[in-house]
C-alpha cells in the first residue's frame, strides 16, 4: 500500500462520524415575554406561542424546571415577581428549552 492509500484511508475514517444522522433531543425557542404565559405552579404548565404565526399551546413543568433571570437560577415565585414587573413585554425576549423525550420544559430564561 502507498502512504496515499493509507492516508485516504484514515481521513475517511476521521470523517465518516460527520456523516450521522444528528436527532434533536431538547429545542430551545425564543419567544417575546408577550407571547408567554409563566406558570402559576411548579407543577402546572407555561404557554407559549412558538413563532408569530402559531397559536399559543401549553407545555408541561415540573419542579425541576430551572428559572433564569439575569443569569441566575431563581424560583417560580421570584420569576413571576420579575417577569410581572416588565412594561415593555414585547421587546424582552424569553427563552424556553423544551425536552422533547420527557415533554416537560427544562428551563425558561429571562434577561431583564
Amino acid at each position: 500500500m502507498t502512504i496515499r492509500t493509507i492516508f485516504g484511508i484514515a481521513l475517511l475514517g476521521i470523517c465518516a462520524p460527520a456523516l450521522a444522522q444528528f436527532t434533536t433531543v431538547a429545542p430551545a425557542y425564543e419567544v417575546a415575554l408577550s407571547d408567554v404565559r409563566v406558570p402559576a405552579t411548579p407543577s402546572s404548565g407555561i404557554i407559549f406561542r412558538k413563532c408569530r404565526s402559531c397559536d399559543m399551546a401549553a407545555y408541561r413543568v415540573t419542579p425541576d424546571t430551572q428559572y433564569i433571570v439575569n443569569g441566575k437560577a431563581v424560583t417560580l415565585k421570584e420569576f413571576r415577581k420579575n417577569v410581572f414587573q416588565v412594561r415593555e413585554r414585547a421587546r424582552k425576549a424569553v427563552i424556553i428549552k423544551h425536552h422533547l423525550e420527557s415533554d416537560t420544559i427544562e428551563y425558561v430564561r429571562i434577561s431583564l
